[in-house]
């Protein structure tokens, strides 16, 4: 079982920066994609960036240009730096990893609030 731990979420002004970071514990799974997604108050899961192992990147429209996503593979994190925050950004923010063998894990996600 693969365990993701977020950190990083809280309040922000709006056009504040914020950094988004999320490990996977060690269980013998090599993890292949990590990646965020975003749950507003009524609204669906949304994607937000992905990444593979290998560095593929995949930006949802709506953040590109404000996000960025990266990560370490030594440490199994994966990091979302988010600057020019609009209210729109807030919400729950999960962490996802998906291993070589095609497991998919969630993180107990983390708020980010942002304020006008």
């Amino acid at each position: 079982q693969v365990q993701l731990v977020e950190s990083g979420g809280g309040l922000v002004q709006a056009g504040g920066s914020l950094r988004l970071s999320c490990a996977a514990s060690e269980t013998g799974f090599s993890i292949n994609t990590m990646g965020w997604y975003r749950q507003a108050p009524g609204k669906q899961r949304e994607l937000v960036a992905t990444i593979t192992r290998a560095g593929s990147i995949n930006y949802a429209d709506s953040v590109k240009g404000r996000i960025t996503i990266s990560r370490d593979n030594a440490k199994n994190t994966v990091y979302l730096q988010m600057s020019s925050l609009k209210p729109e950004d807030a919400a729950v923010y999960y962490c996802t990893a998906v291993s070589v063998a095609g497991n998919n894990y969630w993180g107990q996600g983390t708020q980010v609030t942002v304020s006008s």
